[in-house]
C-alpha cells in the first residue's frame, strides 16, 4: 500500500491520521485492493454493500440504468475518491445502483464494520474516521443538490449552462476540461446526446462557448 499514500493522505476519510498509521489501520480495516477492466460491474443495483470503496487509479461511475439500458450517470468517482459509503453505513441496505469501472482502475475495500469495533487496531480511529465519513457524506449530499438543480433545469441548454457555469466557477477560470466525454456527458445531464451536441454547436455559433474534445471556454458579451 505504500505506493498510495499520497491518495491516503488526500482522502479526507484519513484526515488526522498520522502518516506512520497509515499502514496500522489499513490492516486493522481488513484493507484489500482489486482491479478491473474498463466497463466491468463493480457492483450491481440489489447488491448488499458492506465495504467502502476507494479508487486508487482509473475512475468509477455511480450509474442507474432502466430496463431498456437507458443510462443516467449520477457521478463519476476520480482517484483519491469513495463510493459505497452510503450503503455500506446502513445494515443490510441493498445499493440502488451499479457502479461501473470507467477506466482501468485499481479499488481498496475497507471492512465498515470495523469502524466501530473497538477490539481490533481500527478501534482508537473510530471516532475520527466516523466523523470524517460524516463530513464527506454531508459534501456528496451537496453535490447530488447540484445535480438536481442540473437535470431539473426545463431545456437542455439550460441544462448545460448550468453545468459548465457551476465547472468554470469550481475551476476558477473560463477555460476547463470536464472529466466526461459526450456520451458521458449526456448521461450525467439526463439528455439525448445528438440533441446536445446540436445545442452545443449552436451555443459555439453564437458566441457563447467554445469547446474541443472535453476542453471548454466559456465566452462573455
Amino acid at each position: 500500500m505504500g505506493s498510495y499514500t499520497d491518495i491516503f493522505k488526500k482522502n479526507p476519510l484519513f484526515k488526522g491520521v498520522r502518516q506512520d498509521e497509515f499502514l496500522p489501520m489499513l490492516q486493522g480495516l481488513e484493507a484489500r485492493k482489486k482491479s478491473y477492466k474498463k466497463g466491468s460491474f463493480i457492483f450491481f443495483a440489489g447488491d448488499e454493500i458492506h465495504h467502502i470503496g476507494i479508487v486508487l487509479s482509473g475512475a468509477v461511475h455511480i450509474i442507474q440504468e432502466d430496463f431498456w439500458g437507458n443510462r443516467n450517470i449520477l457521478a463519476r468517482v476520480a482517484p483519491g475518491g469513495m463510493f459505497g459509503e452510503g450503503f455500506a453505513c446502513v445494515q443490510n441496505a441493498k445499493s440502488e445502483v451499479d457502479t461501473v469501472a470507467a477506466l482501468a482502475a485499481e479499488v481498496l475495500y475497507l471492512d465498515i464494520d470495523k469502524f466501530v469495533r473497538t477490539e481490533i487496531n481500527a478501534g482508537k480511529y473510530a471516532s475520527l474516521l466516523m466523523g470524517n465519513l460524516l463530513a464527506i457524506m454531508a459534501e456528496k449530499n451537496v453535490f447530488l443538490t447540484q445535480k438536481i438543480r442540473y437535470i431539473s433545469q426545463r431545456t437542455t441548454r439550460q441544462k448545460l449552462m448550468a453545468f459548465l457555469s457551476d465547472e468554470a466557477r469550481r475551476h476558477g477560470a473560463s477555460s476547463f476540461d470536464i472529466a466526461f466525454d459526450r456520451q458521458q456527458l449526456a448521461d450525467f445531464l439526463s439528455v439525448d446526446r445528438s440533441a446536445m451536441s446540436s445545442e452545443l454547436g449552436r451555443m459555439r455559433d453564437e458566441g457563447i462557448i467554445d469547446f474541443h474534445k472535453n476542453r471548454f471556454t466559456l465566452r462573455g458579451d
